[in-house]
């Protein structure tokens, strides 16, 4: 069992950055692939990031890419999602996801909801204009 819990979120004008954290416990944290997945209102939730359990492969969302970045301590147990030059658009609620990737390649990067195990309980980023 995977605990996960996010910080970083908050409030900040557009263009503004922000840093996510995931911190997950236990001892295993390198065996995990970890996602970032995000939720706007009267929206579906959709992948933004994710990490391979080495950090060999990342993959970013293409509504994301050149302004958000994932990355991974396994020292720290944490995933962390560097958001840059942010859009009112970004509004949402931010979830970290972990994945049982022992029998994964070193490089591969689950992108669906459906292949994640552990999820996080959220924290809600604002971007005003």
């Amino acid at each position: 069992q995977v605990q996960l819990v996010e910080s970083g979120g908050g409030l900040v004008q557009a263009g503004g950055s922000l840093r996510l954290s995931c911190a997950a416990s236990g001892r295993t944290f390198s065996t995990y692939a970890m996602g970032w997945f995000r939720q706007a209102p009267g929206k579906e939730r959709e992948v933004v990031a994710g990490i391979s359990r080495t950090d060999r492969s990342t993959y970013v969302a293409d509504s994301v890419k050149a302004r958000f970045t994932i990355s991974r301590d396994n020292a720290k147990n944490t995933v962390y999602l560097q958001m840059n030059s942010l859009k009112p658009e970004d509004t949402a609620v931010y979830y970290c996801a972990a994945r049982t990737a022992v029998y994964d390649s070193w490089f591969y990067v689950p992108k669906m909801q459906n292949e994640y195990t552990y999820w996080g309980q959220g924290t809600q980023v604002t971007v005003s204009s």
